[in-house]
């Protein structure tokens, strides 16, 4: 009897065991099944790394990559080229996040059901780009490194994403053997995950910083011969402006008075307003992690201070956060987070969510002023036909032997297109020169594209 009662025994721990084995597994299979499918080593999901399952359309349905047979791109090459970063390339050298982190959508995985797309279905992902757009940009870059941003800062909708140099997936060059430096980078996406010196766009955070932190600094008026001595540096312009207010040196661009307003601000107030606007901060969205942008202070000379408020120093910036901020700066302190997968065919849509720059309304609307009056009296409005465009230039000097990056940032400021942008142009010089012209034929494309869509 008691050998019976202790097989009963060893019987119930071993049932036991079971369901509580049975029930870990259920929880980690209602968990983690999603990850399981989809992990990076699944010949059935991944090709060269890179998502192998489903079709990847634009924002108006022209097809991107169509793996259902395979990896096929775009038919037209520029708009290979000018994709590339966002979609992958063939032997995973360029991932893409984006589609990466919409896996288990796109390749239809059901708990319930298992992998339908597998079997029987193709599942359609959107993504929120505009060929048109995309090709535009990358026209305009003419072969220079750099890159090209455009989103709608009402929905978060990215229109225009462009990293240069790029390459034609289908006919990949011999990059390792490249010695001209044309492909210089080209596994980077420069507008997610690299920092640039930002040089004067900088200077619209010096002056939210000014305008929230001066009670005169509206009427302040600052005195530029061309040159000043700070600390032991000596501070050059680009020109002698003489007496001028704060929105007039703003147009100005005039090194002067920015490295005499940074100094005034000082660095505790300085860093706290980097902070405030996100610029060492990282965007998360999509699977997408962007670089976090650089703004340090620490033990600063008097004279790093007033290069640190132009745009020098240690300041860096990320492409896609500084675009971010122009979109909340235009929105009067909220915009739409961005993103670029708009849609899968299965049931998924993006949902905007809110951002927000902890800026006075007023501050944002004042800002909106200068920077209109920037376009207006120094960039010409000709470049922006029928648009209320609001931008900074900038000139982001290098070393001594460097031709400066071109940088150019801003928005428009009408309900029909709210579009905050960025453009950098490695070693392009002027900004306003090298960058308004093609800040206009991109922003025109991006407007044609959402006219298409009304």
């Amino acid at each position: 009897m008691q050998r019976i009662t202790r097989r009963m025994l060893l019987l119930l721990v071993l049932m036991g065991l079971m369901l509580v084995g049975t029930l870990v597994f259920a929880w980690r299979y209602a968990v983690s099944s999603d990850e399981w499918v989809v992990f990076s080593g699944s010949p059935h999901v991944y090709s060269g790394g890179n998502l192998s399952l489903g079709i990847v359309t634009d924002r108006t349905g022209t097809v991107l990559l169509d793996s259902t047979n395979g990896r096929r791109y775009a038919d037209d090459s520029e708009l290979r080229k000018a994709t590339m970063h966002l979609l992958g390339d063939r032997y995973g050298y360029i991932s893409a996040p984006v589609l990466n982190d919409y896996a288990d959508e796109l390749i239809g995985f059901s708990k319930i059901t298992g992998l339908h797309t597998l079997s029987d279905t193709t599942v359609q992902a959107k993504l929120s780009i505009s060929a048109s757009a995309q090709k535009t940009a990358l026209a305009a870059l003419a072969g220079r490194k750099g890159t090209i941003g455009v989103y709608n800062y009402e929905t978060g909708e990215i229109l225009c994403a462009v990293t240069s140099p790029t390459y034609d997936p289908d006919a990949m060059p011999d990059i390792e053997g490249d010695t001209t430096g044309t492909y210089g980078g080209v596994y980077l996406n420069r507008f997610f995950q690299t920092t640039y010196v930002p040089g004067s766009i900088f200077k619209i955070v010096t002056t939210a910083a000014a305008l929230e932190e001066l009670p005169d600094a509206q009427t302040k008026t600052f005195f530029c011969e061309g040159s000043c001595r700070i600390g032991a540096d000596t501070i050059n312009c680009n020109g002698t402006h003489y007496t001028q207010t704060l929105s007039q040196a703003l147009a100005n661009s005039c090194n002067v008075a920015f490295a005499q307003l940074a100094v005034e601000l000082g660095a505790d107030v300085m860093t706290k307003y980097a902070n405030k606007l996100g610029i060492t901060d990282s965007l998360q969205f999509d699977g997408i992690t962007t670089a976090p942008g650089s703004f340090d202070l620490k033990d600063a000379a008097e004279s790093q201070i007033a290069w640190s408020g132009i745009g020098q120093h240690t300041d860096l910036i990320n492409a896609a956060q500084f675009m971010t901020l122009m979109g909340e700066l235009a929105g009067g302190g909220d915009a739409a987070e961005p993103y670029i997968m708009k849609q899968v065919s299965n049931g998924y849509e993006a949902k905007r969510q809110t951002v927000s720059v902890p800026l006075q309304q007023k501050t944002c609307e004042i800002l909106t002023e200068y920077l209109r009056n920037n376009v207006i009296t120094m960039y010409g409005q000709w470049h922006f036909p029928d648009l209320y465009v609001c931008a900074k230039s900038g000139t982001a000097e290098l070393g001594p032997d460097e031709i400066p990056h071109a940088t150019f940032s801003g928005f428009i400021q009408d309900a029909n297109y709210p579009l905050a942008f960025i453009v950098i142009v490695e070693n392009g010089g002027s900004g306003s020169a090298t960058c308004a012209p093609i800040a206009g034929q991109v922003l025109k494309a991006c407007c044609t594209a959402m006219d298409a869509e009304r």
